[in-house]
């Protein structure tokens, strides 16, 4: 455990954070105007804290195999709980655009840990840091448009629009990130499900 993990790990006990005040704001008495900013507060803490924790890890040459597994592990925790606490309340995202996000990450996840078992290890993309950011940026965007809706600025209905087009935006690239890792890693892949086949003979 470094100092950069324990950073990686307070992203994934922030996460609950969400969906109880997005959910429980009246329990908590929480105006409606001021849950957007404080919804914002906490993401990007969180998205910081993404950032800081990477380079304090490179800076401190203290990048480790359990890093490796955090950091994309708090990733998915932190934007597919967003997206689905989205799904309740006046975003009012559709499920099925979420579970994209979910099955996405629970596909490629598998992957990687049956090549691991194989003694193969399968190359981060490029692609797949884009994903993250995008879904960051996606989380963001809603958040600041709730701002102007909570305010009677911005109709909800035309709020749900925008929050659907800018979701189905993150879910359609997810599914492209998704055929690239595949695509990029089929050699390895096939590889290791080969292993997999010959040591059931």
């Amino acid at each position: 455990m470094t100092l950069a993990n324990y950073f990686t790990l307070a992203r994934i006990f922030v996460s609950p954070l969400f969906p109880i005040l997005y959910l429980g704001y009246a329990w908590f008495a929480i105006p409606l105007q001021w849950l957007p900013y404080i919804l914002l507060f906490f993401l990007t803490l969180s998205e910081c804290s993404d950032l800081f924790d990477g380079f304090l890890a490179r800076k401190r040459n203290q990048v480790t195999d359990l890093g490796k597994v955090l950091d994309p592990m708090a990733d998915s925790i932190t934007h597919i709980t967003l997206f689905f606490t989205f799904t309740q309340g006046i975003v009012q995202l559709p499920l099925l655009l979420v579970f994209i996000f979910l099955y996405r990450d629970i596909f490629i996840s598998t992957l990687r840990t049956i090549c691991a078992l194989r003694g193969i290890a399968l190359a981060a993309r490029f692609s797949g840091k884009v994903k993250t950011a995008l879904q960051a940026i996606v989380s963001i965007l809603i958040l600041l448009l709730m701002i102007p809706c909570t305010q009677g600025w911005l109709s909800i209905d035309l709020f749900q629009k925008i929050c659907l087009s800018l979701v189905g935006i993150a879910a359609l690239y997810t599914l492209i990130s998704a055929g690239d890792y595949i695509m990029a890693n089929r050699t390895h892949i096939k590889q290791a499900l080969y292993t997999e086949k010959n040591s059931k003979i």
